[in-house]
């Protein structure tokens, strides 16, 4: 595990932390596997029965990293290509679908169904693919002045690659969310369901850690199973089937992106996405 995340046990909490605060917590690569190995970790500590996911500095995560100078560092340790295989010799599409169906897709389902209760607390921006890191984890505390968005839209791509809006947000505000690509605060996510709990930014992490702890001190094997049977029940509800139909489309968008603009993301970097949404 690289400094992009750090661990942290606390009696019975696992407290995993995105550390690039620099670029708030935009997630390269590293910072992906390293999730990955921090979750890996505290499932197998029979100690832990409930991790915390939270961000450093002032945002909970930008999304994905598509303009810092680490971006792409995904060679420099080992890979796990578990549904498909390794992207790194591949070109084209073949690469790129085989890169988001392991970083993204794969390890957001892992994530989402590891036998452990997973709190997320949220402050400041949590921006598309922040939005996939907060919806894996059961429970999400919020600030006041946290905000969400998932403005991929502007790059002709109807959604992050873990496409749970219609399950996290219900189908009508999903579209309002896509169609506008607007922000919408904390209390309006605590409306519609999305978050469990909205506190001032001065007691999030009271809250969070008092929450994960109330949780923590129920049969942990009662925990898992129930944990189980809702994200089965999701499920029956057509989640996972319909993430499957719409990473299809995800991919049909970066090809046509690749082919009319050259660039798999119609060109856009940070700058050019906060310019098109003023």
């Amino acid at each position: 595990m690289g400094d992009e995340v750090r661990y942290e046990r606390r009696g019975a909490l696992a407290v995993v932390t995105m550390n690039r605060p620099r670029y708030r917590n935009a997630q390269n690569s590293a910072m992906t596997y390293a999730l990955d190995d921090a979750f890996t970790r505290a499932v197998n500590d029979d100690e832990v029965r409930v991790i915390v996911l939270a961000g450093a500095g002032e945002h909970f995560s930008a999304g994905h990293d598509i303009g810092t100078p680490e971006r792409d560092a995904d060679t420099e340790f080992p890979r796990r290509a578990a549904i498909w295989w390794d992207h790194t010799g591949k070109e084209g599409a073949d690469r790129r679908y085989a890169r988001e169906v392991e970083v993204y897709l794969s390890m957001c389902r892992r994530w989402r169904e590891i036998p452990k209760p997973s709190i997320a607390l949220v402050q400041g921006a949590c921006i598309a693919g922040g939005l996939m890191l907060a919806w894996v984890c059961d429970l999400i505390v919020a600030s006041d002045d946290a905000f969400f968005a998932d403005p991929v839209l502007r790059m002709g791509i109807p959604g992050v690659e873990y496409f749970a809006h219609p399950w996290a947000l219900g189908p009508r505000f999903a579209r309002e969310v896509l169609f506008t690509g607007d922000r919408f605060g904390a209390r309006r996510a605590y409306e519609i369901g999305m978050v469990n709990r909205v506190v001032p930014r001065a007691e999030l992490e009271t809250a969070g850690f008092a929450l994960a702890e109330r949780v923590a001190a129920m049969p942990p094997f009662g925990l898992a199973l129930a944990k189980r049977a809702l994200n089965q029940c999701e499920d029956l509800m057509g989640m996972r089937a319909g993430m499957d139909a719409v990473f299809g489309l995800h991919h049909v968008a970066h090809a046509h992106n690749a082919e009319v603009t050259g660039n798999p993301l119609a060109g856009l970097d940070p700058a050019a996405m906060k310019k098109s949404a003023s």
